[in-house]
């Protein structure tokens, strides 16, 4: 995300970002709430009136809208965020309007910030100059090439070996080079690969890949791994392979604080889960380090009690950590009633 202006002055303050990636339309889910003021540039149709029996085409005119923001829809499939609202400065004031934000659109946001709001984009705006990441999980006979998201991990595709014969070389050589193919297309803008798998089959991809592409396999560091798939990605960031990588990322960093707060919650120990319990170790004074899911805090920002309570927590020095719940340690949050707390001690 490239942050193009601040202006934080005053109660309402504008940032005026282009998104560069799907994830950053992703962040900006999270960031764009109702009864937001929205700038951009869009096509709207041309008031034009004739006594023309034959309608003439109607002419769409670029120009800059204010709305103010009623609908938030993310789709991540189409590569696009729509912003629905009422146009309040503009062409048309008074009527209607949908922003189809799309990556390298030029958006100006006017809200009261929230602080994990203004951490959403320093973070995006430093992860916009971080390595971008892809993960080949291998065993024998099937890959599974997976591609870092901030929201996750998304599987770019799956590679099965052959069972019929072929001229060009052994069936392992040819499921080899089809791995191949495919990894230097998944990862031709990112700077970095992960090849994780169990046994020895990745050893023997690695030194096939050394021959076939020595300068490629330089980007590509190894991880042991049980399994493949999403559980083997999964693997992959709780070792730490994508954190070394990537310095800080988020999304290990999520595994990591919901394998200790299971962990916890197994032991009947230093936790606490769902509003209520929360909310009854802030009283205690115990909460070390909040986990909230991003969906949680939107419908309760809808509500508008949720800031206040956050606030309090880190007036008691605790730290607020908020989950992508596209992610399976969001879902598991989310699952588990959206919010909860590792304690300093049990209460």
């Amino acid at each position: 995300m490239r942050v193009v202006k601040r202006n934080l002055k005053g109660r309402d303050g504008e940032i005026t970002i282009v998104p560069e990636t799907l994830d950053d339309l992703w962040h900006l889910k999270y960031i764009i709430e109702k009864g937001d003021l929205i700038f951009a540039l869009t096509k709207r149709k041309a008031d034009s009136s004739s006594d023309k029996i034959r309608p003439e085409k109607v002419e769409k005119k670029t120009v800059r809208l204010g709305i103010r923001v009623e609908e938030l829809e993310f789709h991540k499939f189409s590569n696009r965020l729509r912003i629905h609202g009422l146009i309040e400065q503009g062409m048309d004031a008074g009527h209607y309007h949908t922003f189809n934000v799309e990556e390298g659109v030029d958006l100006s946001i006017i809200k009261n910030w929230k602080k994990d709001q203004m951490e959403r984009i320093n973070e995006a705006e430093a992860s916009s100059k971080r390595p971008k990441v892809v993960i080949l999980a291998i065993e024998e006979g099937d890959a599974d090439i997976g591609l870092v998201r901030h929201y996750g991990i998304e599987l770019y595709s799956h590679i099965s070996q052959s069972s019929g014969k072929r001229s060009e070389g052994t069936l392992r050589e040819v499921f080899f080079q089809e791995i191949i193919d495919q990894l230097l297309h998944a990862a031709s803008e990112s700077e970095a690969v992960v090849v994780a798998g169990p046994g020895f089959i990745k050893d023997d991809f690695m030194k096939y890949l050394r021959s076939k592409e020595a300068e490629f396999s330089s980007r590509v560091v190894t991880e042991d791994t049980s399994s493949i798939g999403m559980s083997g990605f999964q693997e992959v960031l709780k070792r730490g392979a994508v954190d070394r990588i990537m310095e800080e990322s988020r999304i290990a960093r999520e595994s990591c604080l919901m394998d200790d707060l299971l962990k916890e919650i197994s032991l009947d120990g230093k936790v606490a889960y769902g509003l209520d319990e929360v909310k009854t170790a802030l009283d205690y004074g115990s909460i070390d380090t909040l986990l909230v899911a991003d969906e949680m805090l939107r419908m309760e920002r809808e509500k508008g009690d949720i800031d206040s309570f956050l606030q309090a927590v880190e007036h008691n020095q605790g730290k607020i950590v908020v989950f992508s719940t596209i992610f399976e340690p969001g879902q598991k949050l989310l699952a588990l009633g959206g919010i909860a707390a590792l304690l300093r001690f049990k209460i």
